[in-house]
């Protein structure tokens, strides 16, 4: 019996067909076979196409694998840094969050 996958939402299925057909992209632009790049990124061929083809049952480790043989790496980096632009909503919910104002420290009283 195949393995079942969660039902993913439509817009992230849409952005893993676009991010496989990325990698896809540029794989072909720095013409590398597809066994190649798999023995490079660690995967099997079969874990290369799901991926390519945008197949949400693969494992972040993969996706990671393939862009470190890609010499994409630093893209991964950059996923969900709060502070590259990419969350605009954490963002805002941790200004939220910020103190108005900074209590004093209070001094230490004297000893009789």
């Amino acid at each position: 019996m195949p393995k079942q996958t969660p039902p993913l939402p439509i817009p992230a299925r849409r952005a893993l067909t676009t991010r496989g057909a990325d990698l896809r992209n540029a794989r072909l632009r720095r013409r590398i076979r597809t066994a190649v790049l798999a023995e490079r990124a660690l995967i099997s061929r079969g874990t290369l196409r799901k991926i390519e083809a945008g197949d949400g049952s693969v494992s972040m480790a993969a996706y990671a694998c393939v862009l470190f043989a890609l010499g994409l790496a630093p893209r991964l980096e950059i996923l969900a840094d709060p502070n590259s632009g990419g969350d605009p909503v954490g963002l805002d919910l941790s200004a939220a969050l910020l103190p108005k104002r900074i209590a004093r420290a209070r001094r230490p009283q004297a000893s009789p």
